[in-house]
């Protein structure tokens, strides 16, 4: 996993720890010196400084953001500062919720994080939650969609780079039958999505592709509103290709009537240690314009300042 570049001159945690409380302290808070500390640290880094803030001051460094910022800036940030883990459970938990359901979020959080990563996901669920993500999904969802979902957030997928090329012939053409037949909620269509390894998928879905003339996202109804259909294909374009997708969400979240920072400020806080380079590359090439500055002209103040940084290019 890739993880933003610190130099060799960042402070340490205790160091940050007392800038972040003089920031919160006075008349005002001082907006500039909180992204100056946590836009320029990574993953292991931010977790230091909560442990050594709450040490020092005998307060959640989280509840001491919540306090002092507000709107999209403080969503950000404090989406920022927490563990990957303990992020991506709010991120499910809200998603199946009643007023801010979201399946794409699920859909995201299941298909584009690893094996390892989605497993700590859940344990971080049921620490905070005190039930299964498993058990949310069932509740929360029906019909096709609960059949789709539940398996891709439970499953356990193998990590490795072997392909078994015969199994991709075979599951390609299986694929292939149920699109032709639009059985897309089929059994063995679900099972061959939700279980195989990224790279056994990878390669029945390039079968596919050279065998049946077309990526079979196109042979998916492509233009269908169907919101079942619209995950299907979500989910296997997170699979294969994740760039693609977060590239797909940014160019909504910027490019409509209004901006849906909700999209904008998830996915730049997730990816920006895992493959935020190559959503930029993938943004630029589908747009002509860097994501850096689409996103400031779309955004302002202390929410751009802090995407931006967190983009890479801000100044620590």
């Amino acid at each position: 996993m890739a993880s933003l570049k610190i130099p060799s001159n960042v402070p340490l945690p205790e160091e940050d720890a007392e800038q972040l409380h003089k920031a919160f302290s006075g008349w005002g808070t001082n907006e500039k010196l909180i992204i100056s500390i946590l836009a320029h640290r990574n993953s292991a880094q931010r977790s230091l400084i909560r442990s050594v803030y709450a040490a020092t001051y005998n307060e959640d460094l989280l509840k001491a953001l919540d306090k002092e910022l507000s709107s999209d800036f403080e969503r950000t940030v404090m989406l920022w500062t927490l563990d990957p883990p303990e992020r991506d459970a709010y991120l499910a938990k809200e998603s199946t919720k009643m007023f801010t359901k979201n399946n794409w979020v699920l859909v995201e959080i299941a298909c584009t994080r690893s094996a390892l990563d989605l497993f700590k996901v859940k344990q971080a669920y049921q620490a905070k939650y005190k039930k299964s993500l498993e058990e949310d999904v069932a509740q929360h969802t029906s019909g096709d969609l609960r059949k789709l979902l539940l398996p891709l957030v439970s499953t356990f997928r193998y990590e490795g780079d072997e392909v078994n090329m015969m199994l991709a012939r075979s599951e390609s053409k299986i694929l292939h039958e149920k699109v032709s037949e639009k059985a897309y909620s089929d059994d063995d269509f679900i099972r061959i999505l939700t279980t195989r390894s990224k790279a056994q998928l990878g390669a029945t879905l390039n079968h596919y592709n050279n065998e049946y003339g077309n990526a079979i996202n196109k042979n998916l109804n492509e233009k269908s509103d169907d919101e079942y259909l619209k995950l299907l294909r979500a989910a296997i374009t997170c699979l294969t290709y994740p760039e693609k997708h977060f590239e797909k969400v940014l160019r909504l979240a910027i490019n409509k009537m209004g901006t849906d920072e909700w999209g904008l400020t998830r996915v730049v806080t997730t990816r920006t240690e895992v493959d935020m380079e190559r959503i930029k590359e993938e943004y630029q090439r589908r747009n002509s314009i860097p994501l850096d500055r689409a996103i400031a002209k779309d955004t302002s103040g202390d929410y751009e300042d802090m995407l931006v940084a967190l983009l890479g290019h801000g100044d620590v």
